[in-house]
């Protein structure tokens, strides 16, 4: 998922578009098999007791346990991503309601990253980029490749430092 062309400005190209590491699926894929495997057992253990009344409110629970621990979280995680464009850096997640960040890269004052050890680990790490407003600095969290993005980030900063843009 890219930046719709719409919401490009003239002259402006993607140059990189990501969402945060996959690891932060790693909970929930375990609810979804514990959740699978316990709402299997329950369900086969009950049979059609009841008129089978017992059986769908066990699955009811487990169809609403997986919604709000599976398939939300990954939504989440779908939908948020980060667009490095030749100009600006862009924010954008929300489900239903979508908002966003932009940060122009001509604005940009600093550019830096952390690691700890489990993103060593896993290639990923946390990009800080500060820019000349009074907000708050964008921290991009567990992105993978954390230092090719950081140097194509920096790289571009620098050139539109060069260029004078925005200044």
């Amino acid at each position: 998922m890219t930046l719709p062309r719409k919401l490009m400005v003239e002259g402006e190209q993607t140059i990189a578009t990501t969402r945060t590491h996959v690891k932060v699926l790693f909970l929930p894929f375990v609810i979804l098999v514990v959740v699978a495997a316990a709402v299997g057992f329950l369900a086969a253990r009950l049979g059609d007791r009841g008129d089978g009344i017992p059986r769908w409110i066990v699955l009811g629970v487990g169809l609403v346990l997986l919604l709000w621990g599976t398939v939300l979280p990954f939504l989440r995680w779908y939908l948020w991503t980060y667009t490095l464009t030749n100009k600006r850096i862009v924010e954008q997640k929300g489900i239903l309601t979508r908002t966003g960040r932009v940060i122009p890269l001509s604005r940009v004052n600093d550019v830096a990253f952390e690691k700890n050890l489990n993103d060593r680990i896993l290639g990923c790490g946390t990009l800080i980029i500060h820019d000349a407003s009074e907000q708050a600095g964008l921290e991009l969290r567990d992105i993978p490749g954390i230092e090719d993005f950081h140097r194509t980030v920096t790289g571009l900063v620098d050139q539109a430092h060069a260029r004078g843009e925005g200044i």
